[in-house]
């Protein structure tokens, strides 16, 4: 069938849109339209990507375990241009103690085992024990370090003993030293100072330490600055790789029994409120945090103090106050059976002015629930928490759901918070108000008491009813103080109730590292002054037996 006139004129449409899209040649002829041609512009090869020079370290037999095992690490880390070798011959550069350049600065320290009533020597001591005595028990590489420092040992003045051995060696061979790196320091050893020095103190000054050695690289110039910035990734803010870091290091001083009242009391009105701290009031300022058990509530209704008082129903004037904060105390144990003496309302009242004074408190509480919370503290990386609960009485001191007091021992309360507060990453310090006891080793019960905290996950367990020193033990890698003894109470008539242990507990990187024991001797009824020599060693030497070492 022919094409309709309207079929023929879509087509002719058709046609001449498609011409229209086709170019034309010069000459007007129709032709294939093509891709255009083009000259490409010449550029030179790009350079090869170079390849990263690898500085290659050996390490000293000299240098600790954990320095190595911190190198290693670094290593580790993505486009790092090092690796450690095994033979010095295949090294770029070797890590060997130096002190005129160095690159890592590592603390050592002599220690004994805890039961230990010697608490250090001076240098020139120590160097003679090292060539002359013995031995000193220390791993091998501690002994290869510290030839830079104290020179070559005697063949006999040294005893190598390896890892874990070490200290489980020193406790069966008492009395015995032994030298190890700052961070294998934990609290079964005492750490002795060396010329008055100790690591372990916040005053410690590396550089005039007799065990501090430095690292330092050798090598060509150029390798030894490459591998400089590599190790700089794992330096401290001076550059340098340590073992002991003074922003990682948390000093907590715990107390006994304080009671301002009575003869104490009256001393305080004659010779004045500060009279009470002032030959140990370092001791206590010298910590990050300072406990003590305050037994006694302050009263505007107390009256004035009667060193001859029978009764012992306790009361302190608000004005006493001022004592805790110039000695330092930071934190309020509130287990005591005499913070009711006056009654809830001056009880009430003393919380108050802890909080207006800017005092924590743990152990007790307007109500069982604020009795049993924790006090926490976090400081230098250190989680710590307080706890504590009464398990003498009587009962009018115990808080209720309703009525202020103390928190009442709950062996079941007790290990549900310790076990939370150890899941939290928290270390526990607990603390206890047993019965008294005037003897220096624990009653049965006690023993019981003080392990089931340990058991719950306690690092620390420190009783605070003791009106004499006891003894300690050492349970499932825990510390217990089972008494501490009185720090500000006029108790003078005898010769233990006038002993006063205070303990100084070290953390370092989320550990227990160390407990220092201070020993004071109680005057003039209300005032602690340091032990002398020969009266810190009976003691310790009283308090060790005690404990069954």
């Amino acid at each position: 069938m022919p094409p309709t006139r309207r079929q023929s004129l879509r087509l002719l449409l058709t046609v001449a849109w498609l011409a229209a899209c086709v170019p034309s040649s010069p000459l007007g002829a129709p032709t294939m339209a093509g891709r255009p041609t083009h000259t490409p512009t010449a550029f030179p090869p790009s350079p090869p990507t170079p390849t990263a020079t690898i500085v290659r370290l050996w390490l000293s037999p000299a240098v600790p375990r954990a320095l190595r095992q911190a190198i290693a690490a670094i290593f580790q880390m993505p486009d790092s241009s090092a690796m450690l070798v095994s033979q010095v011959e295949a090294a770029d550069v070797s890590l060997e103690p130096d002190s005129e350049s160095p690159s890592a600065v590592w603390v050592y320290a002599l220690v004994a085992p805890f039961p230990t009533v010697e608490d250090g020597m001076t240098l020139e001591e120590l160097q003679q024990a090292w060539i002359h005595g013995g031995p000193i028990l220390l791993a091998d590489e501690t002994m290869e370090a510290l030839r830079a420092r104290l020179g070559d040992p005697g063949t006999e003045a040294v005893r190598i003993v390896e890892g874990s051995a070490l200290l489980e060696t020193a406790w069966g061979a008492r009395p015995s030293l032994a030298i190890v790196p700052f961070e294998e320091i934990e609290p079964r050893w005492k750490v002795q100072t060396v010329d008055g020095l100790s690591p372990i103190r916040q005053d410690f000054v590396p550089s005039s330490y007799a065990l501090t050695v430095t690292f330092g690289l050798r090598g060509p110039e150029a390798a030894v600055s490459a591998l400089r910035r590599v190790l700089a990734q794992g330096a401290g803010p001076d550059g340098l790789l340590t073992n002991r870091d003074p922003d990682r290091l948390t000093t907590v001083v715990m107390s006994g029994v304080t009671a301002l009242a009575r003869a104490t009391a009256w001393r305080m009105e004659v010779r004045g409120v500060d009279y009470p701290g002032l030959l140990i009031g370092d001791w206590l300022r010298w910590a990050d945090l300072t406990h003590t058990s305050n037994e006694v509530s302050f009263s505007e209704d107390c009256p004035p103090p009667d060193p001859q008082q029978t009764s012992l129903r306790f009361c302190s004037q608000p004005r006493n106050l001022a004592l805790l904060e110039q000695a330092g105390i930071d934190v309020i144990e509130l287990t005591g059976n005499h913070i009711l003496d006056w009654g809830e309302q001056a009880f009430l009242d003393t919380l108050g002015l802890y909080q207006a004074h800017g005092l924590a408190y743990f152990g007790g509480g307007v109500d069982l629930e604020e009795a049993y919370r924790p006090f926490v503290f976090v400081h230098n990386g250190n989680r710590l928490a307080f706890l504590g609960c009464n398990a003498a009485g009587p009962e009018v001191a115990w808080a209720s759901d309703s009525r202020p007091g103390g928190a009442r021992c709950d062996a079941e309360r007790i290990a549900s918070a310790v076990s939370a507060l150890r899941a939290e990453g928290y270390l526990p310090i607990f603390t206890f108000q047993w019965a008294e006891s005037y003897r220096p080793s624990p009653l049965p019960d006690q023993v019981a008491g003080f392990r089931a905290a340990v058991e719950a996950g306690a690092v620390i367990v420190s009783g605070s009813q003791a009106h004499r020193p006891q003894g300690f033990e050492f349970y499932e890698g825990a510390l217990i103080h089972y008494g501490l003894g009185n720090l500000f109470f006029d108790q003078m008539w005898s010769e233990a109730t006038r002993q006063e242990l205070i303990d100084r507990h070290v953390f370092y990187e989320g550990r227990h590292i160390s407990t220092e024991i201070l020993t004071a001797y109680l005057e003039d009824f209300s005032q602690p002054r340091p032990m002398t020599a020969d009266e810190r060693a009976a003691l310790l030497a009283d308090m060790f037996a005690a404990s069954g070492w």
